[in-house]
């Protein structure tokens, strides 16, 4: 069985899990996050914690029980106290400005770049060079940050460009005479 699966996910206070034989949903303060299980795995709730068996003993299986635990456990987390992505702009003359649920981005092009948010998803600027992406469910927060930054990724030369808070830019020497 999988070292992850055997862990198994806590559920807090505060946080409902319903377990229907199509479908996984779990609901908090956060929101509502539905997640249909895989076949190749038992799920049972016991005493407020969640426990992940595989079906058979097939590789398969295994590493879906563990995947489904993290899944399920991502959902709690999500809908208790929610993920959140940071983004940072370098360069100069780059502005982000949050409206509602639409992100207007100034970063050297001819033109504004707009993003509409999806449903489920915030964003806020705390100054004008930072972006907060805040959500539930941490793929589809992944998934927003990964497109805002697919629209400037940061240049190896002068590093400018939209990056993660956290993201470390190598930048290149350029070519000498």
């Amino acid at each position: 069985m999988s070292r992850i699966a055997k862990m198994g996910v806590s559920v807090p206070t505060g946080v409902d899990v319903q377990l229907k034989d199509e479908l996984i949903t779990v609901k908090g303060t956060g929101g509502e996050l539905k997640l249909a299980p895989n076949s190749l795995v038992k799920i049972s709730i016991e005493d407020g914690k969640l426990s992940f068996v595989p079906v058979d003993e097939s590789r398969e299986a295994n590493a879906m029980s563990g995947t489904m635990r993290q899944m399920v456990n991502n959902m709690v987390v999500g809908v208790s106290k929610g993920f959140e992505k940071k983004l940072t702009l370098v360069g100069v003359g780059y502005r982000a400005q949050a409206s509602g649920n639409k992100l207007n981005l100034a970063i050297g092009f001819s033109h504004p770049v707009n993003f509409e948010m999806p449903a489920g998803i915030s964003v806020a600027t705390p100054t004008p060079t930072e972006i907060v992406i805040k959500g539930a469910d941490r793929q589809s927060v992944g998934q927003v940050a990964a497109k805002v930054r697919e629209v400037r990724p940061p240049e190896p030369y002068k590093g400018k460009g939209i990056r993660y808070a956290d993201e470390r830019v190598v930048i290149k020497e350029t070519k000498k005479k």
